[in-house]
């Protein structure tokens, strides 16, 4: 499993531009659905059984990035706009890459001097692409994604794309176990959808779902940690379990779902915690109000420095959201 994860968080993909990422997971699921469709927005939808409740399982494929806007003259220097949510704190000297393989790095005016202790506006910033050749490989309307390679210290990983990456990798994984494990018919129809511009507004989750028309869905999507200095109280920590969402800026949890993912977590002795976050949402939010309104849910990865390179994750807890996932969609569902 943690090839696979290196493979997706080291791809290429920002917002709108997740055809690599795409045909890595269809590649990884091939064998694994009974149907794979692509929608025109490029979500890639993938049944597994047939009959029984309507089951949606949601996770992004996009990842933060960047679009190059202007070329100062001569100069190797491009400014940029952002796709989804950048910290401004975080940009200083760090890397993009652009899907020619270009590398470019990320600077500010003064950084010795007012941009060392305060982060300027995202128009004062640049990224320099020069070669020493004069030779400029990048123009304007060219997106690009942070770039650091994937790192492993004892069970936490750290990448530039936990975000939604390790989702996408926790829906393959299930429907690896229930494609080991399906010795009878599966009791409910599930579609895993893996979803494009989550990042800049829940855009791909809202017309999959209105195609999918499901009776129930579960988002796959990190949240926020709260073992950190001095962070806002939460109770979710890394090496935790899965964490079950209650909660969050765009999404009311049906109390049943709730009960419901909680009860087959203990159950099965699966490890999990309650989750509660004030800032965020996910693709459930999107798929909510779908149709005539869908009871919608998330299973959410602790994961440490959201939207930054170094988003860190516990291997553990990704272990006991498959765990979770696959238990739930296995058996029929009422609520």
């Amino acid at each position: 499993m943690k090839e696979l994860i290196r493979k997706l968080v080291e791809a290429w993909g920002p917002s709108g531009y997740e055809h690599n990422v795409r045909e890595i997971i269809r590649a990884e699921v091939a064998d694994l659905a009974d149907e794979i469709t692509v929608d025109p927005l490029g979500n890639l939808i993938c049944r597994v059984g047939q009959g029984g409740t309507r089951v949606m399982i949601a996770a992004h494929m996009d990842e933060i990035g960047v679009m190059a806007t202007f070329e100062e003259k001569n100069s190797g220097y491009l400014r940029f706009t952002n796709i989804g949510g950048l910290l401004n704190t975080t940009l200083m000297g760090h890397r993009v890459r652009f899907e020619n393989g270009t590398i470019g790095v990320i600077g500010a005016p003064d950084m010795f001097g007012a941009s060392r202790t305060t982060a300027p506006d995202l128009d004062e910033f640049y990224i320099d692409v020069s070669d020493g050749n004069g030779n400029g490989k990048v123009t304007a309307g060219t997106p690009a994604t942070f770039w650091r390679p994937m790192e492993e210290r004892g069970s936490r990983l750290i990448a530039k794309s936990m975000d939604d990456r390790i989702g996408c990798v926790v829906a393959i994984e299930a429907m690896r176990r229930l494609k080991q494990s399906k010795k009878k018919k599966l009791a409910n129809e599930v579609y895993f959808v893996f979803t494009v511009q989550e990042e800049v507004g829940l855009r791909g989750a809202r017309p999959a779902a209105y195609s999918v028309d499901p009776a129930v869905a579960i988002a796959l999507d990190v949240t926020s940690s709260g073992d950190m200095l001095k962070n806002p109280k939460m109770a979710i920590k890394l090496g935790g379990g899965a964490a079950i969402k209650v909660h969050d800026s765009g999404l009311v949890v049906p109390p049943a779902l709730v009960d419901w993912m909680v009860k087959r977590a203990e159950a099965d002795k699966i490890p999990y915690q309650l989750e509660l976050l004030t800032l965020g949402t996910t693709d459930s939010a999107g798929i909510q109000v779908s149709r005539a309104g869908v009871p919608s849910g998330a299973i959410s990865i602790p994961c440490r420095y959201v939207h930054t390179t170094s988003e860190t994750v516990d291997i553990n807890d990704v272990e006991a959201c498959i765990a979770l996932l696959a238990a739930l969609v296995s058996r029929p569902i009422e609520l």
